[in-house]
């Protein structure tokens, strides 16, 4: 457990992070650096789309299943919201 918080104290120190959600499975999140608001707007909407694209992926392969989603907008300000899962 020692490493994983390492991991995330190694993340949230560099200057490009604005925030990091961990949430489970069930899209419930256990810990968040951002304010409770914050955090479940983001959480809803990024379970979404997770949703949306797990169907993609299973469209096109049943056999096969999401593991990571990496979303990058670039208009005025970038951000980059990457989802993973860990089994």
């Amino acid at each position: 457990m020692a490493e994983v918080e390492d991991t995330l104290k190694r993340i949230e120190a560099r200057e490009d992070v604005v925030g990091i959600i961990i949430v489970n499975l069930d899209g419930v999140y256990l810990r968040s650096t951002l304010d409770d608001a914050l955090t479940a707007q983001y959480t809803k909407h990024l379970d979404r789309l997770t949703v949306m694209a797990r169907s993609v992926v299973r469209n096109i392969d049943p056999e096969d299943d999401l593991t990571s989603l990496r979303l990058r907008i670039e208009k005025n300000d970038k951000h980059e919201i990457m989802r993973t899962t860990i089994w």
